[in-house]
């Protein structure tokens, strides 16, 4: 016998719908698939860039910098959101100017990890991140105003990159780039 599929959950009204220039915060009540009538909060934000910028054999990284949510500063891949009327990969070239002083010409290639984007908490927002992959010409050299701080390209720098890295959204780009181009990393051990 087959079961027949699960009805979709409906909005019933919107309570709340609080605007400010980095996110909408919305309060609904919604039915769900028994009937029953729920609350639900939500955030609406623009989606995320993050950019594994790699040079030769290096991981290049911004110097590490003030995390509101844990309270401290951290190491984090070069960032940020997806303006209005841009596109992520828009968004990818100007994250690298902005926090590596890295000008588009000097980009190689910026390879997509996930053209439809990742739900960064689904329950809770609308949030997608776009990870991406950048290599930089070997001959660019940085503007003395960026620290630049570097990880081999290696199993080994990988894991010590891995292990340094706090921020979640990091993390699963740096995995993602290693489980895509894992045979380079098995040609390494």
């Amino acid at each position: 016998m087959l079961t027949p599929p699960p009805k979709d959950w409906q909005t019933r009204d919107r309570f709340l719908e609080l605007h400010s220039r980095w996110m909408t915060l919305i309060g609904e009540h919604l039915q769900d698939d028994r009937g029953e009538i729920l609350e639900y909060w939500r955030i609406e934000k623009a989606d995320s860039a993050i950019v594994l910028p790699i040079q030769g054999d290096r991981i290049l990284l911004p110097p590490p910098s003030f995390r509101p949510g844990i309270g401290r500063v951290t190491l984090d891949f070069p960032g940020g959101r997806v303006a209005e009327g841009q596109n992520p990969e828009q968004a990818a070239i100007a994250v690298l100017r902005r926090e590596l002083g890295i000008e588009s010409d000097a980009i190689a290639q910026l390879i997509s990890l996930n053209t439809e984007g990742w739900a960064v908490n689904s329950s809770f927002s609308n949030q997608k991140l776009y990870g991406f992959v950048a290599q930089i010409e070997s001959t660019v050299k940085f503007p003395p105003e960026f620290q630049i701080d570097t990880y081999p390209v290696t199993p080994v720098g990988v894991n010590r990159l891995l292990q340094a890295l706090k921020c979640l959204q990091c993390r699963a780009i740096l995995l993602e780039w290693r489980s895509t181009f894992a045979e380079i990393f098995r040609a390494m051990e």
